[in-house]
């Protein structure tokens, strides 16, 4: 097992924060000038925010990027990760499940608990993020593998070999910008074998990433099913591989009724959720993205 990195332990309060501040530093540093690197903006690194109850990861200030509650390592503490996690409805029993962004492993931890069958695999361009999973209970095992490469280029290494690809890639502004092309888009489709689902997140005003859901539906002539996460600024799109994807609420039903006793999430009042709030795009993928 790696060894976890040394971590410099401050206070939060110099950040508006309670608990402490961790970071990826020796002794040495200087305080001062790390925290106005921080509330400046600049600082180059993920820290760690723990206030006793909760322990998040952050890019800056602006986002947090992953929650994990400390009486509860393994529960989804964001809505849009349950949201995510609704592909079971699609997918109950996935071989291989790809991960792009690891965050603080929600998702994969999660998966990793509840899906003993299933193969994992993480991709993360930071070594710094990585260099923190231990913090976040991230388990070290055989089923579970975390590989640093930028997604962009680590996809279009393999065809067919992925039941449910997850995009959930972020920096400190947004959407990672490798992302943004249609060759990235191209190569996650074909990552994916007959019958495969791709679950997308979305973050923050629709003009923020609506050229990645138009590069998204092109890839997927319009196989898409795209809803909101409630309250919050959260989307999660869900593309699907196969023609004739269309969606059968009444078997979704049942299977949900079914998953409930199995993962412990409300699969019901997420499918109820993914059609109250959700939009078809089928068809709308015709038009080449420029």
């Amino acid at each position: 097992m790696p060894q976890r990195p040394p971590l410099l332990d401050l206070p939060g309060s110099r950040l508006g924060e309670r608990g402490r501040l961790r970071v990826l530093e020796s002794e040495g540093c200087d305080p001062e000038r790390l925290y106005n690197r921080i509330l400046n903006g600049r600082y180059r690194k993920p820290f760690i925010v723990d206030d006793g109850q909760t322990r998040r990861l952050y890019f800056s200030l602006r986002f947090v990027q992953s929650s994990m509650r400390l009486d509860d390592p393994f529960a989804l503490d964001f809505a849009y990760t349950r949201k995510m996690m609704a592909f079971l409805l699609f997918a109950p029993d996935p071989r291989r499940v790809l991960l792009v962004g690891l965050g603080g492993g929600s998702l994969a931890k999660f998966c990793h608990r509840y899906l003993p069958r299933t193969h994992l695999t993480v991709v993360e361009v930071s070594p710094d993020v990585i260099a923190l999973r231990g913090e976040f209970n991230i388990p070290e095992d055989a089923r579970l593998e975390i590989v640093q490469a930028d997604a962009a280029k680590y996809l279009p290494r393999a065809e067919a070999d992925t039941d449910v690809l997850l995009l959930d890639g972020f920096d400190d502004e947004g959407i990672a910008p490798s992302f943004l092309s249609r060759k990235f888009y191209v190569a996650a489709r074909r990552r994916l074998g007959p019958g495969g689902l791709l679950v997308a997140n979305f973050c923050g005003p629709p003009e923020r990433w609506h050229r990645h859901m138009r590069l998204l539906d092109w890839v997927f002539e319009g196989r898409v099913y795209i809803a909101r996460v409630r309250y919050g600024d959260n989307y999660v799109a869900f593309a699907f591989a196969d023609e004739g994807f269309p969606l059968d609420w009444a078997r979704l039903e049942q299977r949900a009724g079914a998953l409930a006793g199995l993962v412990p999430l409300d699969f019901p009042e997420l499918l109820e959720r993914l059609r109250e709030g959700g939009e078809l795009r089928s068809g709308r993928g015709r038009n080449r993205p420029t």
